[in-house]
């Protein structure tokens, strides 16, 4: 069993920052990636961000230049800062971690409005 714990979100200006980090624990024997993705309603879940084990990352476009995507392996812990955010950035952001047999885990989610 794979637990994620979220953390950060809420409500922010346009303009403003956010930082999110999710922690994953339980039985794990190996973390090959972790990385968020974010949905909103009526839309498919998207991929914000992700970083594997070694350090690689990928963004999303609406992403580049404005979020940072970092872990650390030794606590298996993910982070996330998103800079200069849109009001096109609200949506409920999930963690997800790539573990063991490459099977994925998702976190419950947690809920960023960029609204003035």
């Amino acid at each position: 069993q794979v637990q994620l714990v979220e953390s950060g979100g809420g409500l922010v200006q346009p303009g403003g920052s956010l930082t999110f980090s999710c922690a994953a624990s339980g039985n794990i024997f190996k973390i090959y990636a972790m990385g968020w993705y974010r949905q909103t309603p009526g839309k498919q879940r998207e991929k914000v961000a992700t970083i594997t084990n070694g350090g690689a990352t990928d963004y999303a476009d609406s992403g580049k230049g404005r979020f940072t995507v970092s872990l650390n392996n030794a606590k298996n812990t993910v982070y996330l800062q998103m800079n200069s955010l849109k009001p096109e950035d609200t949506a409920v952001y999930y963690c997800n971690v790539v573990a063991d047999e490459y099977l994925e885990h998702w976190g419950q989610g947690t809920l960023v409005t960029v609204s003035s």
